[in-house]
């Protein structure tokens, strides 16, 4: 089990560690509600250092990302980040993924933790067609970057006090290269997963500790405090973000997971997949990935099964939680299309019981 530079912060934090991807992670510190709660109302830093770091670069960078992503890499720019997802050319999903444009020949690729090792033997894979080489045009960074997460309303003041560069302002999905606590060249990126603001800032391991000292001189007296991937999940759940290995994985289209809207069928964009996502959109999936809200009480957990009013199933659960925000039970699952439509009455069943709940538009959360 590998740890991350900030692991043993965390212990002598008092932090729940356990193992995720891999890694010795913080699941909670105080606990998931409260820790949820300080992202929404102040501020909270995440490890996410588990997270992968993939470089791409060269003059067929942009004409191989064009390939095994579905969103349109050349509408980047310099300093932009784009969401998107690789398929696996069965019609499911590798990975979601970030994509980050450096410059013309230079894209960073932000993977999942669990999916680093089959992302990067996917990347090399497909690299081949296209004269990218292992180590050269394609280099797997993951275990040289740290990555912390700042989040919440509070977040970007704390942290606008390590630049000297103004940053408070950047918009979402870009990012810049900065001076961040005295280090140079960091990347500083505006995406987020919890709903709440805030950044990203990526360095190198050798200045993790210089960054995690300056980050809470500054952040502890305006009420930063430490967040697990308890609560990181709970955050994203209220926004309806997916959570691959739950939401969508390798028997999931982007087109059935709500992800039409990144993946572009544009002119000369021939990207792995496109004539099966093509077709499914023209004549539409069967089920589709969508919110579900508790009318009863009750909380919908992962792999319940979804039923009709007649206790058919028409689906199931993929991802679940009582919501600390909105005080009830909030989910996502896949159901049959005719059951899809914001309202539709459905039913989860919880302990053999069917307990009445509704359809929803996601986010489930939204800022007052």
């Amino acid at each position: 089990m590998k740890n991350t530079p900030f692991t043993q912060h965390h212990i002598d934090a008092g932090a729940r560690m356990a193992e995720f991807a891999g890694y010795n992670m913080p699941i909670e510190f105080t606990g998931i509600n409260k820790e949820h709660n300080a992202v929404r109302t102040c501020a909270g830093v995440f490890d996410v250092s588990h997270m992968g770091e993939i470089w791409v670069k060269g003059d067929k960078a942009l004409p191989f990302l064009q390939t095994v992503t579905t969103n349109d890499v050349a509408a980047l720019y310099d300093g932009k980040v784009q969401y998107s997802c690789m398929p696996n050319g069965r019609g499911g999903i590798v990975d979601d993924i970030l994509v980050y444009r450096i410059d013309a020949q230079t894209y960073l690729l932000v993977v999942n933790a669990a999916n680093i090792d089959k992302d990067w033997q996917w990347l090399c894979k497909q690299g081949e067609q296209f004269g990218l080489t292992p180590g050269r045009e394609l280099y797997n960074a993951s275990d040289e970057i740290a990555q912390l997460a700042i989040q919440g309303p509070m977040a970007m003041k704390i942290v606008q006090k390590l630049c000297p560069e103004p940053v408070e302002d950047l918009t979402y999905y870009t990012f810049v290269k900065t001076e961040v606590a005295g280090i140079k060249d960091a990347i500083l990126s505006i995406t987020g997963y919890t709903g709440a603001g805030g950044c990203e800032i990526y360095v190198a391991n050798e200045d993790a500790e210089k960054l995690w000292k300056a980050l809470w001189e500054v952040g502890e007296p305006m009420g930063l405090q430490n967040i697990g991937l308890g609560a990181r999940d709970t955050l994203r759940l209220e926004m309806g973000f997916c959570l691959y290995g739950n939401d969508i994985d390798d028997t999931t289209s982007p087109i059935e997971a709500g992800l039409g809207w990144i993946t572009k069928f544009k002119d000369g964009k021939e990207f792995v997949d496109r004539d099966k996502m093509a077709a499914l959109k023209a004549e539409g999936p069967a089920r589709k990935l969508v919110g579900i809200e508790m009318i009863e009480r009750g909380i919908p957990r992962h792999g319940y099964t979804i039923a009709d009013a007649n206790g058919q199933q028409i689906g199931h659960v993929t991802s679940g939680t009582m919501s600390p925000s909105l005080k009830i039970g909030i989910g996502m699952g896949y159901v049959a299309s005719t059951y899809s439509a914001p309202d539709s009455e459905v039913f989860v069943i919880i302990r053999d019981k069917p307990i009445r709940a509704r359809v929803v538009k996601t986010p489930f959360f939204k800022k007052q």
